[in-house]
């Protein structure tokens, strides 16, 4: 993989992390919850978020939160 691919790839994945850590604070959700989440490129530059382990009631937290219509 060339640098352009990776840091194409990692701008991404930056980017949609931050996203992801934005919309769980915005649930009221604290740090603890959100602190694991991570960039991450794949030898390919193929650009993931990792979402790391998150306790069962921040999930249910979220999980209600993608079931409402209408919210952002």
């Amino acid at each position: 993989m060339d640098m352009q691919t990776y840091q194409d790839g990692r701008q991404q994945a930056t980017d949609a992390a931050e996203a992801i850590r934005e919309a769980l604070a915005g649930l009221g959700l604290p740090a603890t919850v959100w602190r694991s989440v991570r960039p991450m490129v794949t030898h390919s530059g193929t650009p993931y978020v990792h979402l790391g382990m998150i306790r069962a009631d921040a999930v249910e937290k979220i999980a209600e939160a993608m079931r409402t219509p209408g919210t952002t």
